[in-house]
């Protein structure tokens, strides 16, 4: 999609709502699809090292590659960045973060243009698959990319091999095969649920310590075996333990997930996890937080689309005030009952 209007490049404060690295990667995004330049200011300057780290960096350059952009301020460290898209084009693309950085938040920058390119796009990227405050690969493939293939490409992600903080080393493959234009999708209801799943998963790490984490699911959600399953893995870098329970609608998929870390018990992990879990069920909204943020922006881009959440997060609010400077639309939010919202594109 192309929008057309005066090219002055658009200027963003980097600073602003919660100051994160989401700010850049949805102006690249959106800079690429409707061909529209910026410049952005600040970059992450909310957080403990603020300006571009490694996985950011990559993102910038693999925006670049994918559009044949013009760029300033690309290195590390770096506060301001100007972006300057020309023609994206579909094709194979390999990317390496260089740390355990995000594999899905460098995807998240490039897949918008992709998924509408004129033609398919085989993309690799190797760091981190399974990150805190980024999306799992699991999240992405069982939660995000099945609403994304509704509204008309069709994206397959395959992990080969898993990457975990600190060591990274992961790799994904992505194929991507693009559709003209994105057809709006209505999630107003999450209808019955399906299926439930809970899948621990440990790297380099006792098995023991995915039974404990299961043993904590079954007992707090009351669910039987069935619905249980430990994963050891064998390809990872280095040792990560993940903790992945999937709700599985009539019309969405949620995933919620713990990450093990040291000193944080196997209980603890599982217990807070499963707390997200009983909140989502009572609240009985179809979207819970963050698919909410990551809808925002393909929404937008098809032009409509709604879906019910629950109280959006300065990171929505954030994202979708940067989604409106680039898109002749409004991101509406109005309340529903049980303290639910829903949130429209118009």
């Amino acid at each position: 999609m192309r929008v057309n209007l005066e090219m002055k490049p658009i200027q963003i404060n980097g600073s602003t709502g919660e100051g994160g690295g989401q700010i850049l990667r949805s102006a690249l995004a959106l800079s690429m699809v409707t061909a529209r330049p910026f410049c952005i200011e600040n970059i992450r300057a909310n957080r403990p090292k603020p300006g571009l780290l490694r996985q950011h960096l990559t993102a910038v350059n693999a925006a670049a590659a994918v559009s044949n952009a013009q760029v300033m301020g690309a290195e590390l460290g770096s506060s301001t960045v100007e972006f300057v898209p020309g023609a994206v084009k579909g094709g194979e693309y390999s990317f390496s973060i260089g740390s355990a950085g995000s594999t899905t938040l460098v995807l998240q920058t490039i897949l918008p243009a992709l998924m509408i390119a004129s033609s398919p796009s085989v993309v690799m990227i190797e760091g981190g698959t399974h990150n805190t405050h980024a999306p799992s690969v699991d999240f992405l493939c069982k939660s995000f990319l099945p609403i994304i293939e509704r509204m008309g490409p069709r994206v397959r992600v395959e992990i080969e091999r898993h990457g975990f903080y600190p060591a990274g080393g992961g790799r994904i493959r992505v194929e991507i095969d693009p559709t003209k234009k994105l057809t709006p999708v209505s999630i107003m209801e999450r209808g019955d649920i399906v299926e439930q799943t809970a899948t621990a998963t440990v790297a380099g790490l006792s098995p023991d310590i995915a039974k404990r984490e299961l043993e904590v699911v079954a007992k707090k959600l009351e669910w039987d075996e069935d619905s249980l399953r430990i994963e050891q893995l064998a390809d990872s870098v280095g040792p990560g333990n993940v903790l992945s329970i999937g709700i599985q609608s009539e019309h969405v998929t949620e995933v919620f997930t713990g990450f093990g870390e040291r000193g944080r018990s196997a209980e603890r992990v599982a217990k807070s996890t499963v707390a997200q879990v009983n909140h989502y069920l009572h609240k009985g909204t179809p979207v819970w937080s963050h698919l909410a943020d990551q809808l925002m922006l393909p929404f937008a881009m098809a032009g409509a689309g709604e879906f019910s959440t629950c109280a959006l997060t300065p990171h929505s609010e954030t994202n979708a005030s940067v989604i409106e400077q680039f898109l002749q639309i409004k991101i509406q939010s109005k309340e529903l009952d049980r303290g639910l919202k829903a949130v429209r594109i118009i």
